[in-house]
């Protein structure tokens, strides 16, 4: 026979502290706050089409496809209609308030950072043994071994294995500062000669730089970018006051 196990909300609130996750949920709450709070200082509003918009993509994104599953997801998450309704609310708030703060600072911070949102397309092995590395380098670049070989022999990873080392795009500011000195001052296609870093001893190949552009896609990431720095500091700026005490 099984057991029934009550769980309560102290429950709940206890098991949050022992997990050390409250800072985490402070932070969370101070910022949703801080939204909120300049939001509303703004004057900016929100209509029922944007919050229509943002439920379907929250629905989507959680792939309920009926109201069936997510009267079920809400229960399974404790949350109430009221709740969801708030959650689009924030979501929606949020990015309004990004697009009031920073939607005219997107374009001037491009062009002053347009050397970080650099691209390359590479394909890396990391190895052990730099006397190899080096000895790999010369054949690759006299042609004896090609780079799917090497990548093929020496990397242990099984699915890296199969794409030869594939990094796909990457930005300078997503690699090690040497190594995105190297990469970006190649002429591709380069094999580099290996660079030695922590993590073990690159060989490189840069097959394509790709130079910024700014689309729809970099704009809403840098915008994302300068929120995020905004409400950062915001958080670090604020006069935080909790009360922990649940018999309050």
């Amino acid at each position: 026979m099984s057991q029934a196990i009550t769980i309560s909300a102290n429950d709940i609130f206890h098991q949050v502290k022992l997990s050390c996750q409250i800072p985490t949920i402070v932070e969370q709450i101070v910022t949703r706050k801080i939204i909120i709070s300049a939001a509303a200082n703004a004057g900016i509003e929100v209509d029922t089409e944007e919050l229509q918009q943002s439920a379907d993509n929250i629905r989507l994104l959680s792939k309920l496809r009926s109201a069936d599953e997510t009267l079920l997801w809400l229960q399974k998450n404790s949350l109430s209609v009221d709740d969801f309704e708030e959650m689009v609310y924030t979501n929606v708030i949020s990015g309004k308030l990004a697009e009031y703060l920073f939607v005219k600072k997107v374009e001037p911070w491009f062009f002053e950072h347009q050397l970080d949102y650099g691209g390359a397309v590479i394909y890396e092995v990391i190895l052990d043994d730099e006397d190899l590395g080096m000895e790999l380098f010369y054949e690759l670049r006299e042609g004896e071994v090609s780079f799917p070989e090497v990548a093929h022999q020496y990397i242990k990873d099984k699915e890296l294995r199969r794409v030869g080392g594939y990094r796909g795009i990457v930005r300078r500011k997503e690699l090690k500062a040497e190594i995105s000195a190297a990469v970006f001052a190649s002429k591709p296609p380069q094999v580099l000669k290996p660079i030695v870093t922590s993590k073990g001893i690159h060989l490189i190949l840069v097959e394509e730089l790709i130079q910024p552009e700014l689309d729809d896609k970099l704009r809403y990431q840098i915008m994302s970018d300068l929120f995020s720095g905004w409400i950062k500091q915001q958080v670090e700026e604020v006069e935080i006051v909790t009360n922990l005490d649940r018999d309050n």
